[in-house]
Order: structure tokens, then sequence, then C-alpha cells
């Protein structure tokens, strides 16, 4: 396969080639940011359909404001604010509606659990099935955080942000954003207490 040569080039540069014209540096930017982008805006909304169509709708809001970044920031807390800020006006939408209407559909329970990432394929039925519980406690205890606090644990335990762009992306301080993430970790340390025992068999295993 021809390595495209855009690949080796930054982001800001890229956008700057998109500005001039370059339409394929614009699509090497989809290409890098397109599937944690998704991931991130499918952990909103819980809706595999839904995330797709907001994942469009930030690139195309990429287009529309391309000219206009600034520079202040990486190019990825930009993308990411923007798929942020779609994700809290749906967000918004959805709990009017359901204020509206008896009949508002509930959550989509087939959103993708933590378990996806807890339970290893091979182990044997028992450790398995006891890896399948955890997962599902892990996932109901992010579920349970307090909003500001699963947000800041999702943006740097899924997507893997430094402190700076979370604080970036949130607009408060990286001190702020540090002291959720340590309460987030407490608190699922605390609501996952009863498993430690298992998840020191599985690290000696």
């Amino acid at each position: 396969m021809v390595m495209d040569p855009r690949d080796a080039l930054g982001d800001e540069e890229l956008l700057r080639r998109f500005n001039q014209g370059d339409e394929l540096a614009f699509e090497r930017l989809v290409h890098r940011y397109k599937q944690a982008l998704y991931n991130f805006i499918l952990r909103s909304t819980r809706d595999p359909e839904q995330a797709a169509e907001l994942l469009q709708e930030v690139f195309l809001k990429v287009v529309q404001k391309s000219g206009e970044f600034q520079h202040q920031s990486k190019v990825s807390t930009w993308l990411y604010t923007i798929a942020r800020n779609l994700c809290i006006d749906t967000s918004r939408k959805m709990a009017f509606r359901r204020h509206r209407s008896l009949d508002a559909p509930g959550n989509n329970e087939d959103d993708p659990a933590l378990v996806e990432r807890v339970a290893s394929p091979g182990t044997a039925t028992d450790r398995s099935a006891i890896g399948n519980d955890l997962g599902l406690r892990i996932e109901e205890a992010v579920e349970a955080l307090p909003d500001e606090q699963r947000e800041v644990f999702l943006m740097r335990e899924l997507q893997g942000m430094p402190f700076k762009d979370i604080a970036d992306v949130l607009s408060i301080p990286e001190n702020t954003v540090k002291s959720r993430m340590r309460y987030a970790l407490e608190r699922l340390q605390r609501a996952l207490a009863e498993y430690e025992d298992y998840v020191q068999e599985v690290e000696r295993s």
C-alpha cells in the first residue's frame, strides 16, 4: 500500500492545506479522527445511528468554519469541542421532547458497555461470568458519576486526552479537570470495592 504523504503532516498543516483547496488534506483529517470522535459521541448519545449523524455534523461544521480556526488550541481540541457542543445541544433537545411527551422513547439499551473491554475471550466460564458482572458494574458505576466527573473520566480514560486538552474542550482550569478526575476515580473505587480481590486474582494469573 502506498502511503499518502499527507499522513505525515500535522493536523494544523492539513487544515491549512484544506483551506487552500486541498480536499484530500481534509479527507486525511477525517480519517485520523472519525473513529475516536464517533466513540466520544456515542458515549453521550447511546445511539449508534444518532452518533453517526452527529459525526457528519461535526465535520460539516469543520468545513464551514475551517477558515475561522485561530490556532489558539490544537485542531483535535477544536474537533472535540464541536462534538461536545453538538452532544449538549442534542441532549437538551431530547430532554425537551421527553418533557413534552410521555411517549418519548427511553435510552438505547444497546450501548456498547465497558464490559466489552473487561471480559476477555477464552477465559473459563466462571471467570468469564465474573468478568461480565464486573464489566456491568463498571458501566453502572461510570454512568452513576456526576455528569461533570463522568465527562472528564471518559475523555481521559477512553479517549486518552491530556488534562490540558480536556481543560480546553471544557473551558475550565486544568486543576479543575484533575480534581474531577480524582473524585471520579474515588467514587469508582468505592463502588467497585467488592471486586478488588477478583481483580488481584486476575492480575496474578
